[in-house]
């Protein structure tokens, strides 16, 4: 028997995860088997095994491979902000650096697409479920702390308490991610984000400097990646985008 490296290994693991978001993508997390992931990847289901406990701990492995290091940079904001210069800026910068990778990294936009548009929170998923709700109750730590640290810098009190302020911001980057996954032609999202993100911020009556926003591009049809096509569903010609199915 020829024994692998660890080389070898990470190399299938990758493989498995490269397979799993185009098929998440073109036919929807349930449509998917753990075997067409396998068979797209050209191993065998034992390999997804060897890996992974279960199609949710792929989901999560595919979601943190790209998205960790944003999620690491708002986590950390927050619990910097008390020492920061401007804790403000470096709140706004980490928001504003998401919606980039958003919208220029591939890898990150197909995650983000698959975990708002082609996931269900049933049993099977339970995990993913939970991930999402950690993550998110992170973020929203993070948001809270980076605006505390900042009011504690104005001579006034916010119009509203810290908790809300914080969700209403939270609530106004996830829309808007939301809204742009739905149809990125529609908007530009780093453009409109940040003029988004720094009117509400103005609302709650910090000042901000007068940064242009970033010029708007045109939309461009998003490459599932180099070479790769999304695989097509069994006795289909062409991928097929699934709906997201409701109980």
């Amino acid at each position: 028997m020829v024994r692998r490296t660890k080389a070898d290994a990470d190399a299938t693991r990758n493989s498995l995860l490269d397979a799993a978001e185009l098929l998440f993508q073109s036919r929807g997390v349930s449509r998917t088997s753990l075997n067409d992931i396998a068979v797209a990847a050209g191993t065998t289901r034992g390999a997804i095994y060897w890996h992974f406990k279960d199609k949710a701990d792929l989901f999560n492995a595919m979601m943190d491979r790209a998205t960790l290091p944003m999620e690491e940079t708002i986590i950390c904001m927050g619990t910097q902000a008390p020492s920061l210069e401007d804790p403000l800026q470096a709140l706004r910068a980490s928001l504003l650096d998401a919606l980039s990778r958003i919208s220029h990294d591939a890898q990150v936009r197909r995650v983000f697409e698959v975990a708002t548009l082609q996931v269900e929170y049933n049993e099977e998923m339970r995990a993913v479920r939970e991930r999402h709700l950690e993550v998110r109750q992170q973020c929203m730590a993070s948001t809270t702390e980076g605006l505390r640290a900042a009011a504690s810098r104005l001579p006034h009190a916010l119009p509203m308490p810290i908790e809300v302020a914080a969700l209403g911001l939270f609530v106004v980057v996830d829309g808007l991610i939301h809204n742009w996954l739905l149809d990125s032609e529609a908007f530009d999202l780093e453009s409109c984000g940040q003029q988004t993100i720094d009117t509400y911020l103005r609302g709650l009556g910090f000042t901000l400097s007068d940064v242009p926003a970033p010029p708007a591009r045109a939309a461009k049809p998003l490459k599932a990646g180099a070479g790769a096509k999304p695989p097509a569903p069994s006795g289909s010609q062409k991928p097929a985008r699934s709906r997201k199915q409701t109980a």
